[in-house]
């Protein structure tokens, strides 16, 4: 026994609404089918993770892949083979015989059911239907085969988040060529440090894109980035109805779409690390693997039905780009929304709720603390009777945004914070449906994923002890490989050399009594004062809710033979950081954390660094501190904000 008990629940589903999920319809189905006695979460997810194969294999059945997933469920070499174990988990594949082609798995069949919802800024709306996305698909299609493109070529994408671009990685898939995309907001060296290195064969761009009330003009980039790119075939600028009259040649009906049948590890998407520490690392990931893996976190975890509408908040270089362009895969609908979520007001992302009739509202830590602080309450203004699921990502969810959101958006809602990365391009630890929501807790271990917390030498810790989130075993959804990394060196290095035999994610966590987990911040920006680690999530959650203060950033900095805490403040408006409220922070904090946590330095500074994902880039922070170079700052979204932490004189 720990002695630590389990937080009072916020939430918890209905019996109605558990017995109807699909998480147990699935259980039931493996009793009926398979025999396996799984009477509830912890039994599930007991077999899914150490009957991995026949898990995977069983979620390709339930969701009823279109493909032949063949008769093997895993290859794996044996000790004899490989004595090492880390290479044993690498190298092991799911499904090895299985063909499929993703694309035709997520348009499904042609028909008048609708496939995606688009919204912009500035006032563009758009609804097609699954029939319209397989002629765009077709019509892009052809406009590819005419550029030479084939299996294994690479397809780039510099676009926002409207419908062509989700028919441009369709039409990309359902040949077999790789597709990458990055947002209109990355500027000449963003994109050209990511898509220089796949060397795609075409280039998808826009002319201009809304954000902020404004319009941002992208021709002179697309200029340069076209010409330093010499693998390119072409160059496609992507305007509105643009494809109205490409594919007029092909005759007057709909243009057929093409799907190719191609291996389960056949390779699906490039997508990038943050670069914020060197350049870019370029992950490719296989088609079958990461079909599956998000067809389990959107049905079993999500709970998304044929019909749904599922949204989430985000840009085509961010990650939950490609999870929400999973969902068509299960039968919903994709809602899109182009420009900032805060123009014209706070509360613009729940119009879209209420006008689109949003199930599945997807968003950001920093999103839910915006609204708090915004002030707003979209349970008195707005319907919201169509949302069902709220899923939060990017950072760590405080527990007062937990509270936020039951208090002001939805009292009956499944709050689900997830966690996950680009590198797997899904989730470790994520929602459950059927059981209650706590403050502050993601409510469980992905299913197929065999989770721990451990110290560095890779052994486990108990309930409420933080250490380094791993995965002792295998998954679909681990990367093929890295682009142009001979021998897999970075891939090894990445992953599965920091502790052996796991895979290494590099989140600071903590199990729960109720058996979640509370992710604490990146291992890679904890602070060590006194040889004792801290999560900066621990430190934001007392500071970033005190009302004189917007947000901050916590870094260690070097200090004679020991690290010191520093505390960066970015004060809300009409506040200044006062000697009086410099005591009360340290006081809070010293009181609910512990002495070590306390800052020894605590600073004003007018603005945050952070990754065009919205992430806060702690390490730039600490290196700016410590006199180290930042490399590749094209990679955050505001690399002028480094400048504020330069030369303080009160870290002299």
């Amino acid at each position: 026994m720990t002695g630590i008990e389990a937080a009072a629940p916020l939430w918890a589903p209905s019996p109605e609404r558990a017995v109807g999920s699909n998480l147990e319809h699935f259980r039931v189905w493996l009793l009926d089918r398979h025999g396996v006695d799984a009477p509830d979460f912890e039994g599930l997810h007991r077999w899914s993770a150490q009957h991995r194969g026949e898990f995977w294999a069983s979620v390709w059945d339930w969701c009823g892949v279109d493909g032949d997933r063949g008769e093997r469920l895993v290859e794996a070499p044996g000790e004899d083979q490989c004595p090492d174990p880390a290479e044993r988990l690498r190298r092991t594949r799911f499904l090895p015989d299985a063909r499929l082609n993703v694309a035709r798995n997520l348009l499904g069949p042609v028909s008048g059911d609708t496939a995606v919802i688009f919204r912009s800024e500035d006032g563009e709306a758009a609804e097609l239907t699954r029939a319209e996305l397989h002629d765009m698909t077709g019509r892009v299609q052809q406009l590819l085969i005419d550029a030479g493109v084939g299996p294994g070529d690479r397809v780039a994408a510099w676009m926002p988040n409207r419908p062509e671009t989700y028919a441009l990685m369709l039409a990309a898939a359902g040949l077999g060529a790789v597709f990458s995309s990055t947002s209109p907001d990355f500027g000449t060296t963003g994109v050209l440090d990511r898509f220089s290195q796949i060397s795609p064969t075409v280039l998808f761009a826009c002319a201009d894109y809304p954000y902020g009330g404004r319009r941002h003009d992208c021709t002179e980039r697309l200029r340069e980035i076209s010409a330093n790119l010499p693998s390119l075939n072409r160059t496609v600028l992507v305007e509105p109805g643009w494809l109205d009259g490409y594919g007029a040649g092909f005759g007057a009906g709909p243009t057929p779409a093409v799907f190719r049948e191609l291996p389960f590890d056949h390779p699906w998407y490039v997508l990038y690390s943050s670069g914020t520490t060197g350049p870019p690392k370029c992950i490719v990931h296989r088609a079958g693997g990461l079909l599956v893996k998000h067809l389990c976190e959107h049905r079993l975890h999500c709970d998304v039905r044929p019909g749904d509408r599922v949204f989430y908040f985000t840009t085509t270089g961010w990650m939950m780009w490609n999870w929400l362009a999973s969902t068509l895969a299960c039968g919903a609908a994709a809602v899109l929304y182009d420009g900032s979520p805060a123009h014209p007001g706070a509360d613009r992302l729940f119009d879209l709720v209420d006008d689109a009739r949003i199930t599945l509202f997807g968003t950001s830590a920093k999103f839910i603390d915006a609204c708090g602080n915004a002030g707003i309450r979209p349970a008195a203004t707005h319907d919201l009777s169509s949302l069902r699921t709220i899923t939060s990502t990017g950072s760590t969810l405080v527990a007062e945004g937990f509270d936020w959101v039951y208090a002001n958006v939805k009292a009956d809602v499944h709050l689900a914070s997830i966690s996950g990365g680009t590198d797997l391009c899904g989730c470790l630890v994520a929602g459950d449906p059927t059981a209650p929501v706590r403050r502050g807790e993601i409510q469980r271990p992905g299913l197929g994923m065999d989770m721990d917390v451990v110290d560095a030498s890779g052994r486990s810790l108990p309930t409420g002890v933080e250490g380094e989130l791993v995965c002792r075993s295998p998954f679909p959804s681990m990367p093929l490989r890295f682009w142009e990394d001979p021998g897999d060196a970075r891939y090894r290095a990445a992953y599965f050399e920091r502790i052996a035999g796991v895979w290494h994610h590099g989140d600071f966590a903590s199990r729960t009594p109720s058996g979640g987990f509370v992710i604490s911040g990146r291992s890679d920006a904890t602070l060590n004062p006194g040889g004792v680690r801290i999560g900066t999530a621990e430190i934001y959650r007392r500071v970033d809710t005190m009302p004189e203060v917007s947000e901050s950033i916590a870094v260690g900095q070097p200090w004679g033979a020991d690290t010191r805490v520093v505390l960066f403040v970015r004060m809300a408006p009409g506040h200044r950081l006062t000697d009086e409220l410099q005591d009360t922070i340290r006081t809070r904090i010293r009181s609910e954390l512990s002495p070590r946590h306390v800052p020894a330095v605590i600073a004003a500074v007018d603005d945050i660094p952070r990754t065009r994902s919205g992430k806060m880039t702690e390490t730039a922070v600490r290196d700016v501190i410590c006199g180290r170079p930042v490399h590749n700052t094209s990679a955050m979204a505001n690399p002028e904000a480094l400048e504020h932490f330069r030369d303080r004189p009160e870290l002299a």
